[in-house]
């Protein structure tokens, strides 16, 4: 099924035979459609692989097998084994919630007959083709007399067809009815899954295409496994931890080697070293591995986890983002692509359903040269359901009305405009009681129809020869006449009109343009062939917009693989239909809109929503928010832990390489688990760049999470070599100034400098934020009084019997708790205010007003090019306005805008317009099935 759609199906599947009223001969797939990642059989599997292809997992699953060999571990066989199933299965847990299973039926059946004249019947296919106008598909004369149950049961013959394809055009088949005479079978007798049936009360049809090989789910794609942007560069990152991890373990084993060499048995006769396996190098190297293991922090994995899942909780909570209407909520249906949200540079939109509501309205007009039309209401907010009400109207002008009573010179013209209104359509009037309900092909027809009546024109019945009207009081004759209105679109592909457009650009291809490409699925068959597929690319990265037409969905996924596989950015699409699901599983993020057109896309997606208007806030404030919170939380995870075992690395160069750990092994075993695992929490949950409004005020801040600029390799080692100096300064400083004192100091100074760090690095202080710092230090005081005072009680680290009280009544080593973190602290302070002073971006102007309580929007901010960002921001910001627009408040006057309607064009298909409006008879009755 993939491939470009210039391509022809390498195997094409074997002609179907589907008996009538008998047992079939061929077992046919299963009618039910699972949009799931895992199956039962496939979860454990799947799920393995996914979380191995995290490289921490990886080298943590390494660790775990090597700790199991005799001898070699100086930490035991499971301290890595027993966390990293926990981590598992707590990661597991979560992708069973987040993909709990949603099936669907799907199915194709060919027509017999319908409710409708000459056996028609009217299908809405936007949740296929994104169209809006309804198609009229038309049974077999032969079969369309074959209304009653006893006469379908009667039935004897067979169909036969093509095989399952993914060509949502075609279709070839034949109808061999026992006693009649082969009836062939083409596309206009063909109901596909996903249309939906419309202004018709019933079909009989025979199902030829069952779940998976429907042309809907042979044009989908499979739920791929997803990883974020962050995860890959992660991953990378502790790929050179790893890197590092082995330069420390070498040089450690050389260390050993040339320490053993200097010392020899005789004169260190103490160490009764005969046949120590610890001579061996190779034994030496693995140790050593297993002793700096968690330079690649294990917690870092389970936190993540705990904090995306919290920042997915936020977007489901999210009040500004719930449809009341409809109590539909955004829902984020994976967390894992959190911060990906805050990365976005390629939007892929659906347009009927997601851009527009696919709703229209009768709102002005233009009569003899007078526009009419008055909206008092137009800056008050609109429901969908004021949109759908038969009775409402936009339409709000007194004075055409009074123009018709009043004999005002433009009165015949009024009237005649109004009765063409009423006449010139297809629509069919339908009643219940009272009331009339029209029946249209398109929204605009509709609409139209609903206008007239609201100023008077009303229609009420259609006959094959004429349509009946009532206008004030007098009731109306027409005969039809129907306006044919023809839009074309014409754009040649060829490789040299290609090559043409490419090279006038000059060396502006591929740099965004004031230029907008508009492209159908005809021609884009074309244009992602091989030989021009790099030219349409070139050109379409030239435009500021690309609008494509008339497209599949296998055309639309094609489209989005295409730029996510040859432009590194991060790309979204979002759709409400099933003809959406294939792009918006293919790009980065997908997003669905609980909309009309089912709960397909929704299902399919990572992230849903109400409303389009709601994106702006889930990419712009929960998207960036997202994204600094998680960086925050990696960068430092990955600080405090090079920090510590750093330190363990100084460490061996004064215990003569002999792999013994500095701190206590419990010490070092809650350190990241309890003593230091708090502000991670606090920094990837809590902590925010900036406020909301101001996000969304500015949203030149999207920029900075866009373009990476807080997680890059600049950022990555800028970190290293930070917590590197201070590794450094928390060592040899306390070393060298208390050298005959306990050693054991140092990990009081380690918890307190890198709890102080986080402080440093939080930028919106809530209680949590204090209650992670200072308490987290404010534990580590507790833990050691305790523990210093357990043995023999409990028979555990007996070295540790009275520390406590030592170290806590030595004068030095309260002053070493004051010097040894402000040496480090100051550091970062004078680089980040100097910083600052010299080049202040943007978002710490926005925040620094925000700590003084000044609205940044008071202010005047400027970009580098001294363009204001505040009137930048406005125009911005209307992309997503809810109200509509107000041009063309004036009552009656003449307006300079240009306006003008999308009017349904024929369908030049089975049945022309013409037989469709002289098919019905609505003063009859229908037949019932």
């Amino acid at each position: 099924m993939s491939g470009t759609t210039s391509q022809v199906d390498p195997i094409e599947a074997t002609a179907r035979t589907v008996l009538l009223n008998r047992a079939q001969t061929t077992k046919f797939c299963d009618n039910h459609v699972s949009t799931t990642k895992y199956g039962i059989l496939t979860f454990l599997p799947r799920f393995l692989y996914e979380q191995i292809r995290r490289a921490a997992n990886a080298f943590f699953l390494f660790i775990a097998l090597m700790q199991q060999i005799p001898d070699v571990s100086p930490t035991g066989r499971y301290t890595t084994l027993v966390p990293l199933i926990f981590i598992l299965t707590v990661a597991g847990i979560k992708e069973i919630i987040e993909d709990y299973t949603i099936c669907f039926v799907f199915k194709i059946c060919c027509c017999f007959s319908h409710s409708e004249p000459q056996a028609m019947c009217y299908t809405e296919t936007s949740n296929l083709d994104g169209e809006t106008n309804l198609k009229i598909r038309q049974g077999l004369s032969l079969t369309a007399s074959f209304q009653s149950l006893e006469e379908l049961m009667a039935l004897s013959g067979r169909l036969e067809c093509e095989g399952p394809n993914r060509h949502l055009y075609d279709f070839t088949g034949t109808l061999r009815l026992d006693n009649h005479n082969p009836a062939p079978l083409g596309p206009d007798q063909v109901l596909l899954r996903g249309a939906q049936l419309r202004n018709t009360q019933w079909v009989v049809g025979i199902v030829v295409y069952t779940g998976p090989d429907s042309k809907l789910m042979q044009n989908s794609t499979k739920a791929p496994l997803k990883r974020s942007n962050v995860e890959c560069v992660t991953n990378m990152q502790i790929l050179v931890l790893f890197g590092i991890l082995l330069v420390m373990a070498l040089v450690s084993s050389i260390g050993a080697a040339i320490w053993n060499k200097q010392h020899t048995d005789e004169a260190c006769w103490y160490l009764s070293r005969a046949g120590d396996i610890s001579l061996n190098f190779w034994y030496n190297l693995l140790t050593f591995i297993i002793l700096y293991n968690n330079l690649i922090p294990i917690s870092l994995l389970v936190t993540l986890e705990v904090v995306k899942f919290t920042q997915a909780l936020f977007i489901n909570w999210d009040v500004e983002m719930y449809y009341a209407e409809t109590d539909t909520p955004a829902m984020a249906r994976t967390s894992n692509l959190n911060e990906e949200l805050g990365q976005v540079k390629y939007l892929f939109s659906d347009k009927t359903g997601t851009l527009t509501c696919n709703v229209m309205h009768f709102k002005k007009c233009t009569i003899a040269g007078i526009t009419y039309g008055h909206f008092p209401d137009l800056d008050c907010d609109r429901s969908m359901e004021d949109f759908r009400s038969d009775n409402s109207t936009e339409f709000d002008d007194p004075s055409l009305i009074q123009n018709i009573e009043t004999n005002h010179p433009t009165s015949p013209q009024i009237c005649e405009f109004l009765t063409m209104m009423a006449v010139c359509h297809t629509v069919v009037p339908e009643r219940e009681g009272n009331q009339i309900i029209f029946q249209a092909s398109s929204p605009d027809e509709g609409a139209l129809v609903k206008g007239a009546k609201s100023l008077g024109f009303v229609f009420t019945a259609r006959t094959p020869h004429s349509v009946i009207i009532e206008a004030v009081s007098v009731c109306f004759l027409a005969i039809n006449n129907e306006p044919k209105l023809f839009v074309w679109l014409l754009f040649n592909a060829t490789r040299a009109t290609l090559t043409a457009h490419c090279s006038s650009l000059g060396d502006c291809l591929r740099k965004e343009n004031e230029l907008a490409l508009i492209i159908d699925g005809q021609t884009l068959k074309y244009a992602l062939s091989f030989e021009v597929r790099q030219a349409f690319l070139d050109l379409a990265l030239s435009c500021k917009a690309v609008i494509c037409c008339r497209v599949s969905p296998l055309q639309k996924s094609e489209i989005v693989d295409m730029v996510k596989k040859h432009v590194k950015a991060i790309t979204l699409a979002i759709g409400d239909g099933a003809n959406d699901v294939g792009m918006i599983q293919t790009a980065h993020v997908g997003v669905g809109i609980s909309g009309n057109e089912g709960m397909q896309a929704t299902n399919s997606s990572d992230y849903s929503i109400a409303q389009f208007s709601y994106l702006e806030k889930l990419l712009l404030v929960h998207g960036a928010w997202s994204y600094n919170r998680v960086t925050k939380c990696i960068l430092y995870c990955f600080y405090k832990n090079v920090v510590l075992y750093i330190i363990e690395l100084w460490f061996a160069f004064v215990n003569g390489f002999s792999g013994q750990i500095l701190f206590e092994r419990w010490c070092i075993g809650l350190y990241n688990v309890i003593f230091t695992a708090l502000p991670p929490f606090t920094l990837g949950i809590f902590d925010r760049p900036c406020s909301q409004q101001n996000m969304l005020r500015f949203p030149q801040l999207y920029r900075i999470t866009q373009n990476a600029e807080g997680f890059n390799t600049k950022v990555f080692w800028g970190h290293c070599i930070n917590a590197l100096i201070h590794s450094i300064i928390l060592f040899w400083f306390p070393l060298k100034g208390l050298e005959h004192g306990n050693y054991r100091k140092h990990s009081h100074y380690v918890v307190v400098t890198v709890c102080l760090k986080a402080g440093m690095e939080t930028t919106a202080w809530t209680r949590f934020s204090h209650l992670a710092v200072w308490g987290s230090m404010v534990l580590w005081m507790l833990f050691i009084a305790v523990y210093s005072a357990i043995w023999p009680t409990i028979p555990i680290a007996p070295d540790m019997l009275g520390q406590a009280g030592r170290v806590m009544q030595c004068w030095s080593f309260w002053l070493g708790l004051i010097l040894v973190p402000t040496t480090c602290l100051l550091k970062d302070v004078v680089w980040n205010a100097g910083r600052r002073t010299v080049r202040k971006t943007l978002l710490e102007e926005v925040q620094e007003l925000e700590a003084r309580a000044v609205d940044p929007g008071a202010a005047v901010l400027r970009d580098a090019s001294g363009r204001s960002l505040n009137e930048r921001a406005h125009l911005l910001t209307r992309v997503f306005r809810k109200t509509p627009s107000s041009v063309g408040r004036s009552n009656s006057v003449q307006q300079t805008v240009s306006h003008g309607y999308a009017f349904s064009q024929e369908e030049h298909g089975v049945v022309s317009q013409s037989q469709v409006v002289r098919s019905y008879d609505t003063t009859r009755q229908r037949p019932s099935l």
